[in-house]
C-alpha cells in the first residue's frame, strides 16, 4: 500500500526499490532518474559521487530525455570543471535558473553547458550515508527554469533513497565479500584447522588438516591420543565449553598414520552462539630442537650474523654495570645514501652491500672489538680498552676504507662511504641509553657536516648539545602523542586601528615535563621537523582545537578569529593534508573563523604547495597568514602569488622599530603594501606601549606580544572573555 501522505514519486521510487536484493539495489538507481525526470517534468537527473580519499568527484548516474541534446553517458565532464569541483565541495545548494547566472570563473562550466543545450541547473548539497557521499542534481533544456521548493523538497527525498539505496548495496556487498573471504582463509590457513561439534567429532577441517591430521571428519577428537591422555584433553574441552575461559591449549603425543611419534598442540576456541569449538592444531615436535636457534635468532641478526641491537646493548649493560674502570668507546656507523642504492639497484643489492660491510667492519676493528648490526644500515662497534685517541684512529681507517670498498651490482658502480660518531662509556653515566644517544648524536652531526667523516662527542660543542636537546625532545614529543600530554594555550592579537566585537587569538602549542616545567616551544617544535613528526602535531593541535571548540560553542562564537600554526614538513605531508580537508569539512559550523599560519619561508620555498593550502582552505571559509614575513629570503612580488588575508610582520623588525629607522621603513612599507594590496597586517613581539602607538600611528592593523597578554590555557579563555576584550589603540 502506499505510504500515508507519499507524493507520486515517493511511492515509484520505493516500488522500484522495494523489489530487489539487497546486493543489486543500486542497479535500480537509473530507473529511479527515469521516474523522476518524468513526474518533476524536468529535463534530466544525475548522481555525482566522492569519497573521503580526496580523490575528487565523479558522475554515478545520468539521464536525459530523449531529445534533449545533452550527452545521455555516464562520462559527463562537468564534474571535473574547477568551479563545479570547488562549489560541490562546500555543502550547500547550488541553484541557477538561468546558466548565464554562473560567475565570471565558471567560463568551463558555462561553454560546456550550453553545448549541451542546458538552460537551468540545480544541484543538492552532498549527503552522507555511512561510507556513500552523494549530490544529486537536475537540468533543464527547453527553457530557463525557476527551481521552486516543492522541486527541490521532491528531489531531496529522492536523493535520500538513492543514497540509502547506494549505502545497502555497499554493505550487501561488503558483507558477501566478508564472507567469502572467511572461507577462503579458512581453507588457506597455514595451520590445520577444523571444527569440534557439541558429541567432540571433528567437522569442516581445512586443506592443511585434510592433509596432516592423522583423523578425517567424523572421528573422534579422542582418537588422536591413547587413553591415558584423554582426561587431560575432556579437561580442556570441558573448560572452553562451559565458558571458563574463552580459549585453551594442551599440547598431547600424538601416533600419526606413520606409526610415528610426535606432539601437538591443540588449541580450542568457543563459536559465539554455538557449543561448536574451533580446533586449531600445530606441531611443536621441534620445540626443544628449535630452541638453540631461537635464542640464535634472538641474538644475532639473521642477514649478516652479527650480534643484533639487543645484544649490543645487553653488553653494555654488562660493562657500565663492572666496577673495573677500564676505558670503553662505542661508535655509531650510518651509511650515507644507502636508500639510493635500494632505490635503484633493488633491495637484494642492499642486502649484498650490508653483508660486504658487516664483513669489512670485522677486519678493520681490533681482535676482541665487537661489531653489530643495529637495524637497517646502521651498525655499533664495541672497542674495549679504547681511549678517545685510539677510537679516533680506527674512525679515520674505518671510514678511508669504507669509501675505498669498490661495489658493483649489475654492472653498476656505486660509491659508498659512512658516517661515525663515537662516545666514551663512562662509568658514571646513568644508563647505557644516554651514551648510545651521544654516539648517534655525534653521527648525526657528522652527517649535517657533509658525510664521509666521524665526530667525538663534545659535551662542550653547542652544535652537538642543539642534537642532543632535540633527540631528546623527539622522545617527549612521541611520548606526548601516546600520552595526549600536549595542552593548548593561546595569545590575543589586539586591533590598533578600530574597535572589533569578537576577540581574536593565536593557538600556542606547551609541553609539560613530569617536574612541572614547560619543554620550549622553540626546542620541541624544530625537533618534531627534524625527525618527521610535525604532521602528527599539527593533527594534534587541529583536531583537539576543534574538539575544544565544539565542547564550547558558546565561547567559540564571541571569538572572531582563531590561528593555527602549520608546519612546512605538514604541507609536503599528503596523508595529512586529505585528513585536514576531511576534517575541516565535518566541522561547516567552525572553520570560517579559523586562520592558518605558515611561515614565510615555507611558502616561497613551496609556493605550489603553499597554493594548494589556498585553494583547500578558501571554499572551507578558512583564512590564511604568512607569518614571519621578512624573516627568510622573501620577495613581496610572491605575494602577487598567494592570496593570503593576513601578513605577521616579523619580531626582529618590531623589537627596535622605535630606535632603528631601518626597522621602521620595513614596517611602513609593508603596511604601504597591505593598503595596495588588500591584506591585514600583525606584528609580532609587541613588548610595551611605546611599540604599540608607533605601530598604530605607521598604520599596523594587529599587535601581538607581552604588551597585549600573555599565553594563557586554552580552558582560561572563558576567564578573558568574561573580562572584555583588550583592545590597544593608539
Amino acid at each position: 500500500m502506499p505510504a500515508v501522505n507519499s507524493t507520486p514519486l515517493q511511492q515509484a521510487l520505493v516500488d522500484i526499490f522495494s523489489d530487489a536484493p539487497l546486493v543489486t539495489l543500486e542497479q535500480n538507481v537509473d530507473r529511479a532518474l527515469i521516474a523522476i525526470t518524468q513526474q518533476l517534468h524536468c529535463g534530466g537527473v544525475f548522481v555525482l559521487s566522492s569519497d573521503f580519499s580526496g580523490k575528487g568527484i565523479r558522475p554515478r548516474n545520468l539521464y536525459v530525455k530523449a531529445g534533449a541534446g545533452m550527452a545521455s553517458n555516464k562520462d559527463w565532464p562537468l564534474a571535473r570543471m574547477p568551479f563545479f569541483r570547488r562549489q560541490i565541495r562546500t555543502p550547500k545548494l547550488l541553484n541557477f535558473p538561468d546558466i548565464n547566472e554562473l560567475p565570471a570563473d565558471a567560463r568551463q562550466e558555462k561553454q560546456f553547458l550550453r553545448e549541451q543545450r542546458v538552460k537551468s541547473l540545480l544541484v543538492l548539497p552532498p549527503l552522507v550515508f555511512g561510507e556513500t557521499r552523494i549530490a544529486v542534481g537536475a537540468v533543464n533544456y527547453e527553457q530557463p527554469r525557476q527551481w521552486d521548493d516543492s522541486f527541490i523538497s521532491e528531489l531531496q527525498h529522492a536523493q535520500a533513497l538513492i543514497g540509502a539505496a547506494m549505502e545497502l548495496t555497499r554493505i550487501a556487498r561488503a558483507l558477501l565479500q566478508s564472507e567469502r573471504r572467511y572461507q577462503e582463509l579458512f581453507n588457506q590457513l597455514p595451520l590445520a584447522c577444523g571444527v569440534l561439534d557439541a558429541s567432540d567429532r571433528l567437522t569442516m577441517l581445512n586443506h592443511v588438516a585434510r592433509m596432516n591430521m592423522p583423523l578425517t571428519e567424523e572421528h573422534s577428537i579422542y582418537e588422536l591420543v591413547s587413553e591415558e591422555k584423554h582426561e587431560v584433553l575432556r579437561d580442556t574441552i570441558q573448560i572452553v565449553r562451559e565458558g571458563r575461559l574463552s580459549q585453551a591449549w594442551c599440547e598431547l603425543p600424538i601416533v600419526a598414520r606413520q606409526n610415528t611419534r610426535h606432539w601437538l598442540k591443540l588449541n580450542f576456541s568457543r563459536m559465539q552462539d554455538s557449543d561448536n569449538l574451533v580446533i586449531m592444531a600445530e606441531d611443536v615436535s621441534e620445540q626443544h630442537r628449535l630452541a638453540d636457534e631461537l635464542s640464535f635468532h634472538a641474538n644475532y641478526d639473521t642477514l649478516t650474523g652479527l650480534p643484533n641491537r639487543l645484544h649490543f646493548e645487553a653488553m653494555l649493560e654488562k660493562l657500565l654495570s663492572r666496577d673495573e674502570q677500564v676505558p670503553v668507546c662505542i661508535a655509531f656507523l650510518d651509511l650515507d645514501q644507502f636508500q639510493v642504492i635500494n632505490n635503484i639497484s633493488d633491495h637484494i643489492a642492499g642486502d649484498k652491500l650490508l653483508c660486504q660491510i658487516a664483513m669489512r667492519l670485522k677486519q678493520l676493528v681490533r681482535k676482541g672489538d665487537i661489531v653489530a648490526r643495529l637495524g637497517g644500515d646502521e651498525f655499533g662497534i664495541l672497542m674495549h680498552y679504547c681511549n678517545p685517541e685510539s677510537a679516533k684512529t680506527i674512525a679515520k681507517r674505518i671510514c678511508q676504507q669504507v669509501e675505498s670498498h669498490e661495489f658493483e651490482w649489475e654492472g653498476r658502480q656505486h660509491r659508498i662511504t659512512a658516517s661515525m660518531g663515537l662516545a666514551m662509556l663512562a662509568q658514571d653515566a646513568q644508563d647505557i641509553y644516554s651514551v648510545m644517544t651521544q654516539a648517534d648524536v655525534a653521527c648525526r652531526l657528522a652527517k649535517n657536516e657533509g658525510r664521509n667523516g666521524w665526530q667525538f662527542y663534545n659535551a662542550s660543542d653547542q652544535r652537538m648539545n642543539r642534537l642532543f636537546s632535540e633527540m631528546l625532545a623527539s622522545v617527549d614529543i612521541v611520548g606526548a602523542l601516546a600520552e595526549n600530554q600536549f595542552e593548548l594555550y593561546f595569545q590575543t592579537i589586539a586591533p590598533l586601528l578600530q574597535d572589533e566585537s569578537g576577540l581574536h587569538l593565536e593557538i600556542l602549542l606547551r609541553l609539560p615535563r613530569e617536574n612541572g616545567e614547560m619543554l620550549s616551544p622553540a626546542l620541541f617544535l624544530p625537533a618534531a621537523e627534524q625527525y618527521n613528526l610535525a604532521s602528527k602535531v599539527d593533527h594534534w593541535v587541529v583536531d583537539n582545537l576543534l574538539n575544544w571548540a565544539t565542547a564550547n560553542p558558546d565561547i567559540w562564537q564571541q571569538l572572531a578569529l582563531v590561528s593555527v600554526n602549520l608546519s612546512a614538513t605538514s604541507l609536503q605531508d599528503q596523508e595529512f593534508m586529505t585528513w585536514l580537508e576531511l576534517r575541516l569539512m565535518s566541522e561547516p559550523q567552525l572553520v570560517d573563523r579559523l586562520c592558518f599560519e605558515i611561515t614565510e619561508t615555507a611558502a616561497v620555498s613551496q609556493i605550489e604547495l603553499a597554493t594548494a593550502l589556498i585553494d583547500l582552505l578558501k571554499p572551507l571559509g578558512c583564512k590564511l597568514a604568512l607569518d614571519d614575513f621578512g624573516s627568510g629570503f622573501s620577495s613581496f612580488a610572491y605575494l602577487k602569488e598567494l592570496d593570503v588575508d593576513f601578513v605577521k610582520i616579523d619580531g626582529q623588525f618590531v623589537r627596535q622599530v622605535c630606535a632603528n629607522a631601518k626597522d621602521k621603513a620595513i614596517v611602513n612599507a609593508i603596511c604601504q603594501l597591505s593598503r595596495d594590496m588588500h591584506f591585514q597586517t600583525i606584528a609580532e613581539f609587541v613588548e610595551n606601549q611605546e611599540i604599540s602607538e608607533l605601530l598604530g600611528a605607521i598604520g599596523v592593523d594587529y599587535v601581538q606580544g607581552y604588551a597585549v597578554s600573555k599565553p594563557c590555557p586554552l580552558h582560561e579563555l572563558e576567564n578573558s572573555l568574561g573580562q572584555g576584550d583588550r583592545n590597544i589603540s593608539a
